[in-house]
């Protein structure tokens, strides 16, 4: 029963909130606007299927411009990632995502930016208009795996992203996500029991070369980070 019963309340939210945006933006720029009620929207989903998130090390989040990078366990990533951090940001999300109704055309009208991997250029467009936003000010959050972890091990990070940081030149945070995948496994549309989410916030990667070494160099620090997050999950 409150399985069903958080589906109704996540497909109901989903549609008021999302409309919410889209006429939120009909009145100029508001991406702050649209952040909150992103966040409030993230907050529903949550009470309604009883998970809390525990944040640590938010002292870590420099007061300029940065990139988060997050590994991703769950769906649930999404919303707890919104509920936690305390500033506003973007995310970097694939295509296709953008071609959901309601959830992608709030995300076009947030301008959130759009990354196809299967076209090289217009990947290229994609960055280079992420590097534009961040260098104005703007926070982005990936998930450099690209995809969910069936089993909540790191996957294989896709290097495009690594690109756009070099490109920035601003902080990347590593963020490491922990407990999202036993509460809601990939295979599942919505959350399977109540529980807690764990987020830790290592402290910030600057980049500080450029070229294919040094984004290898700096890949290979953020997943380490990382991996040092998920194990030390506070409780």
């Amino acid at each position: 029963m409150r399985q069903i019963l958080a589906f109704f309340i996540h497909f109901c939210s989903t549609i008021f909130f999302s409309c919410a945006a889209i006429v939120v933006s009909l009145f100029g720029s508001q991406d702050r606007f649209i952040h909150k009620l992103a966040r409030l929207w993230g907050g529903v989903q949550l009470k309604a299927s009883g998970i809390t998130v525990s944040l640590h090390g938010a002292e870590h989040i420099p007061e300029s411009s940065c990139i988060f990078m997050s590994n991703h366990q769950s769906a649930l990533d999404i919303y707890a990632l919104l509920v936690a951090l305390p500033v506003s940001f973007k995310w970097v999300a694939k295509r296709e995502l953008f071609s959901l109704p309601f959830v992608g055309w709030t995300m076009k009208r947030a301008r959130y930016i759009s990354l196809d991997r299967e076209n090289p250029r217009e990947a290229i467009k994609a960055i280079d208009n992420a590097a534009r936003q961040i260098r104005a000010g703007a926070n982005i959050v990936i998930f450099p795996e690209g995809t969910r972890s069936a089993d909540g091990q790191l996957l294989p990070f896709k290097k495009g992203v690594f690109t756009l940081a070099l490109r920035a030149g601003v902080p990347i945070v590593p963020v490491g996500i922990q407990g999202s995948s036993a509460l809601q496994p990939k295979a599942c549309f919505i959350p399977q029991k109540k529980g807690v989410i764990y987020i830790n916030i290592g402290e910030p990667i600057i980049p500080e070369e450029t070229g294919s070494s040094a984004k290898t160099k700096v890949m290979l620090e953020v997943k380490a980070s990382i991996e040092r997050l998920i194990a030390c999950q506070e409780i």
